[in-house]
């Protein structure tokens, strides 16, 4: 699998006819929630008004089987169920997952590279991150708008 997407699919829903990202439909999945907040806040400021959060990873898997997301950012390190396992349930789950890209955010995750590698899961943006950072990983997934 390509680009952290699982599996690949040509360019989300929210996109614009040329393949550029339009509005995406973008879950936040974090145990902490100053950096759910930040994320949605930065997210909405880039035009992408329709964000969902999830607390830990059972939320995150609750949304995902309720409602297709064009991306998702998430946290390794969550209770009930961790980043790790969120992906697992997704690739179990591929229609699920389709048109899917996940990026992962944490603060050491260069440290988890080897774990991310064996998801398959290609798009890391650390923490603490900021708002051209987000733009940047999105642009590197659907390229500019």
């Amino acid at each position: 699998m390509t680009s952290g997407q699982v599996p690949a699919s040509p360019r989300p829903a929210g996109a614009g006819g040329n393949g550029t990202p339009g509005p995406l439909r973008v879950l936040v999945a974090d145990d902490f929630e100053p950096v759910r907040v930040l994320a949605v806040r930065m997210l909405q400021k880039l035009g992408h008004e329709d964000v969902e959060e999830a607390e830990d990873g059972q939320e995150a898997v609750d949304a995902l089987a309720e409602r297709h997301f064009d991306l998702l950012f998430l946290d390794l390190s969550m209770p009930r169920l961790s980043g790790q396992d969120v992906v697992r349930w997704l690739r179990a789950h591929p229609d699920r997952a389709e048109g899917l890209t996940i990026v992962v955010i944490s603060a050491s995750a260069h440290a988890e590279r080897p774990v991310l590698n064996e998801l398959g899961v290609t798009h890391v943006l650390p923490k603490p991150f900021r708002s051209q950072e987000i733009a940047d990983v999105i642009t590197a997934i659907y390229g500019p708008t």
